[in-house]
């Protein structure tokens, strides 16, 4: 994709993943960046090319609005999302599964359903969805999560085979942990927000519809291919060195 003079929106680009991706497509030429937020105010729009945009994907008037709004938008990129720390047999686990589908899953599905007929009307564009490792993978804290991630992943190739007629990259954004508020409380690997960015920026200007942006990501995808019971032991194996290397 062509990121020179891109209209970009970005949710959840207040801070995090979400204020390193403006910043890289920034940088790459985009002309602007609608930077989503529940709370437009917490967003540094000290540039001038940066527009703060109120958007709570989980509310469908603001999802509305924001299409209306946001109506040049050639690139979207929906990174909004949440982790529970919970798990499906857990006291909670009922209700932190709804939490996470409705964010990771449902707000993605109503934010690209509105901008799906923008990105068609501006020529197509793309349509990025910030996914992770744990949409191959589960562990006990992040059982919901990983659920909620690989639905996101699964609509994803939803998206890319419907889209594909109106010329509209679809491309999912895998990662491990990055260093942010979300993974704050976690003792492994973590990448660089810009390093994630970075390989955002890359795989779209290939037109990468699957875009591993760390060594976790891919360490993950290769394990894929081995037998079912011994994945676990090598993703163990393989967040056990990289811990050992830092």
């Amino acid at each position: 994709m062509e990121l020179d003079n891109a209209v970009v929106l970005i949710t959840g680009a207040n801070r995090g993943l979400g204020r390193a991706f403006t910043t890289a497509l920034l940088d790459a030429g985009a002309a602007k960046v609608y930077a989503g937020a529940r709370d437009p105010q917490s967003v540094d729009a000290s540039d001038p090319r940066v527009v703060p945009l109120r958007l709570d994907i989980t509310r469908p008037e603001d999802v509305a609005a924001a299409a209306g709004i946001a109506a040049d938008v050639t690139l979207l990129v929906n990174n909004a999302g949440i982790a529970t720390g919970t798990h499906a047999l857990g006291d909670d686990g009922l209700e932190g599964a709804r939490q996470e589908m409705e964010v990771n899953y449902f707000g993605h599905l109503a934010v690209s359903r509105a901008f799906a007929p923008v990105l068609a009307a501006n020529g197509g564009g793309a349509l990025v969805n910030v996914l992770s490792a744990l949409s191959w993978v589960s562990f006990p804290q992040y059982g919901n999560y990983s659920a909620a991630k690989s639905a996101a992943w699964s609509l994803t190739n939803h998206l890319r085979t419907v889209l594909r007629g109106q010329g509209t990259l679809v491309s999912g954004l895998h990662l491990g942990y990055a260093d942010t508020d979300m993974t704050a409380g976690v003792d492994a690997p973590k990448a660089a927000p810009a390093d994630i960015a970075a390989a955002l920026v890359a795989g779209l200007r290939v037109g990468e519809e699957e875009i591993l942006a760390d060594e976790t990501s891919r360490f993950v995808k290769a394990a894929l291919s081995g037998p079912v019971d011994a994945l676990y032991a090598d993703v163990q194996a393989g967040y056990d060195g990289a811990l050992a290397r830092r």
